[in-house]
């Protein structure tokens, strides 16, 4: 499997870090694009450097590099994650702006009938927000929103991350059988935590 992971502004940086090294203990090829903003808040969010994020990737691109091969439909991707994804992001992959390497990327995704998951990290939602949210849904995209799941008792904000990283990538059609530390992400169903 070969995957566009776009990091935007959005608060979560952490999400997109946690899917990335997942991928790679998956053997899931990465091709990462991360915007100017995107870089801040993984900085600010988790202390990480752009350089270690990008580490964790199999291939890396500026923002607006739209020679980059992910701005072309004829480079074979399978999907398109965007982790976490910002209001602004959403707005412009809607509008097909493509102005920029992740909105290119996920302009090519929707024309080219690959699968498009979106992240997003916004609270309250606005009108304008379930409109995108709802056109984009419409053209097939899938909407995420990082809501902590309880069921399976999290211990900690990584539980609760790996809980939300392992649905998204349920959405990818790979199934994460281990957490962070070893132990499996419960799903619902599975006997309760001790």
């Amino acid at each position: 499997m070969r995957l566009v992971v776009a990091i935007s502004g959005a608060s979560g940086a952490v999400y997109g870090i946690r899917l990335l090294a997942e991928l790679r203990r998956l053997k899931v090829e990465t091709h990462l694009v991360v915007s100017a903003w995107g870089r801040t808040t993984v900085q600010v969010e988790t202390g990480h450097a752009y350089q270690d994020v990008a580490r964790l990737a199999d291939a890396c691109y500026e923002n607006d590099d739209l020679f980059a091969p992910c701005a072309s439909g004829s480079a074979l991707f399978d999907a398109m994650v965007v982790c976490p994804c910002s209001m602004h992001t959403a707005a412009g992959i809607r509008l097909g702006l493509a102005d920029s390497l992740i909105l290119r990327a996920a302009d090519v995704t929707i024309k080219e009938g690959r699968r498009l998951v979106l992240l997003v990290r916004e609270s309250p939602l606005s009108s304008i927000h379930l409109e995108n949210l709802l056109a984009l849904s419409r053209l097939g995209a899938r909407i995420m929103v990082p809501v902590p799941a309880f069921y399976h008792r999290p211990q900690s904000i990584a539980d609760m991350v790996d809980n939300t990283v392992a649905r998204l990538l349920d959405q990818l059609g790979l199934f994460l059988e281990e957490g962070q530390d070893g132990t499996r992400v419960p799903r619902w169903g599975d006997a309760q935590p001790r």
